[in-house]
């Protein structure tokens, strides 16, 4: 099975540009160029069997392109995600009307589902690693004397792995270690998962400060309504501890959901939480009443997709003190983030937390930095991460990135080779299908001194761009004369590759059209970039 970043690498086919249409084109549009198209490649205008095999192949993609653009469900779903959109299977858009945005949003979420299912057809390991790290000695030094201390006062680690026994039942195994001060614990835990009919049950087995016995379970209630909850039992040494937990989760809007979590045992709690999210922003509020501490919290997010990145501003207040907390979130690769966040607080001082996201680990380095809040520390935490970011971009990140581009493209070129080829032959089959309307309508513009293409070539051309590479273009005056209606040529701001009679010679460089004609017996000359627009006569 191909893996996502191979299925990204394929070609994608570009229906409005094989019909030479505008991305916004009418349905009198489209039928237009599919009657013209078809006038040409429909095989019963030939009668040669090798021109009418050629005729078969051109015919059936002309085809292709004009049922998913005469179909408003196809075409939205191709003009948010492509071609591959139509190839997602579990689409529960295709009967109905959405936008573009919420298009996607499906697509995005299929295509997460199915990448999921990819995964847990293996083994699909979780895991977290927290180092905390102790530095306050940097801005409150213990002795003058000596140099500051930095050490690392605890660490912890965490690992799950999900296997798949059915579709519908699983086994989750799970540890954990914590280690402070010369001192550690550590627990392991079996559960059985399944799935229901709206819901799911667990029966999770645990072991390590004690024998674990528990029991969890969800299921949806309504539309709008979610209810979760369990309860575990503890076997110490002094006897049975039973905790019970139940979160209940409405979807106020269809941003918004908000939830009520009732915790009872060792560490009783009840909490009321908000969240707010759309493409722009999130907001989240919790109110959280418990022992030991009562406490509200606030935290607001901007997400600037654009950029892949993400800033959040957060504060606690309540019977602990105070905190403030502010950060970025960075996107670094399909599957990768880095994240640091700046707290800054009553009484835990001044802590720079640095995380790393990859897949489904993350590495996690809190680093204290004062007790107190200390304008140094604070300047400090905020500046070393900005530093080290650039730093590591320029020296690691970007020479990482651009072998990681070549490599792409010199596998795009390996993966779509047959496809390339395929593409060529089907575009000197055009050619050969189009002698006829060739022919007709270099007569046609003859008489009126119209638009004739004396020569027209397509690929890559040398530095200075006086002239083609053999090897990386060829010769299009046959398709381009073709696209001439009444004396004027129109094309489109797309790829030139997808045209008929195109194909791509030399995939993942830079391309260019060049037009020699001539229009009321004037010779000319244009130049235009692959996906420059264009219309002669200018």
């Amino acid at each position: 099975m191909a893996s996502d970043n191979e299925s990204d690498a394929e070609l994608d086919e570009n229906y409005y540009t094989f019909l030479n249409l505008p991305r916004n084109a009418t349905t009198e549009q489209i039928n237009s160029a599919y009657r013209k198209q078809s006038r040409i490649y429909h095989p019963d205008k030939h009668t040669d069997p090798d021109s009418k095999k050629k005729a078969e192949i051109m015919f059936n993609r002309t085809k292709r392109a004009y049922e998913v653009l005469s179909d408003p469900h196809q075409r939205a779903i191709y003009d948010s995600v492509g071609e591959k959109g139509l190839k997602t299977e579990g689409w529960e858009i295709v009967h109905r009307t959405r936008t573009p945005a919420e298009i996607r949003e499906e697509y995005e979420r299929l295509a997460q589902a199915a990448a999921e299912r990819r995964l847990q057809q293996r083994t699909n390991p979780r895991g977290n690693i927290t180092i905390n790290v102790n530095a306050t000695e940097i801005f409150t030094p213990y002795d003058d004397s000596e140099m500051p201390r930095v050490e690392i006062g605890s660490m912890s680690i965490a690992q799950s792995i999900e296997a798949p026994i059915t579709r519908k039942d699983m086994i989750v195994m799970s540890g954990n270690l914590y280690s402070s001060n010369g001192t550690g614990t550590g627990g392991f835990m079996v559960a059985g998962r399944r799935l229901l009919n709206k819901g799911w049950m667990e029966v999770c087995l645990g072991a390590g400060n004690g024998f674990l016995l528990g029991f969890k379970g969800g299921r949806t209630l309504t539309s709008k309504l979610t209810l979760n909850g369990g309860t575990n039992m503890s076997f110490q040494e002094n006897g049975v501890i039973p905790a019970v937990f139940s979160t209940l989760a409405v979807q106020l809007d269809k941003h918004t959901v908000g939830s009520l979590t009732l915790n009872a045992g060792p560490h009783s709690s009840m909490s009321t939480q908000i969240d707010h999210s759309n493409d722009q922003h999130a907001i989240s509020t919790s109110f959280v009443i418990g022992t030991p501490h009562v406490y509200f919290g606030l935290s607001y997010t901007r997400k600037m997709l654009e950029n892949e990145l993400k800033l959040k501003l957060a504060t606690k207040v309540g019977t602990f003190g105070f905190v403030g907390e502010y950060g970025v979130e960075k996107k670094v690769s399909k599957y990768s983030s880095v994240i640091a966040t700046v707290s800054v607080g009553v009484p835990s001082g001044v802590i720079l937390k640095l995380k790393i996201i990859r897949s489904n680990q993350s590495y996690v380095f809190p680093i204290h930095l004062s007790d107190e809040i200390v304008p140094a520390a604070i300047f400090y935490a905020s500046v070393t991460p900005i530093i080290a970011w650039f730093f590591v971009k320029k020296t690691i990140m970007d020479p990482m990135e651009a072998d990681r581009k070549n490599i792409e493209v010199e596998r795009s070129k390996r993966q779509n080779e047959q496809r390339l080829a395929a593409k060529k032959m089907e575009a000197m089959a055009a050619i050969h299908l189009m002698q006829s309307t060739y022919n007709r309508i270099i007569s046609e513009e003859q008489k009126r001194k119209g638009l004739i293409i004396k020569r027209a070539i397509y690929g890559c051309v040398t530095d200075d761009s006086s002239q083609f590479k053999p090897e990386a273009s060829h010769d299009v005056t046959v398709p381009i004369q073709c696209l001439v209606r009444d004396g004027t040529l129109q094309l489109y701001e797309s790829s030139k590759s997808d045209l008929p009679g195109f194909f791509d010679p030399s995939l993942g460089d830079d391309k260019i059209l060049r037009i020699e004609y001539t229009h009321n017996d004037v010779l000319k000359l244009v130049n235009i970039k692959d996906n420059e627009p264009l219309r002669l006569p200018g």
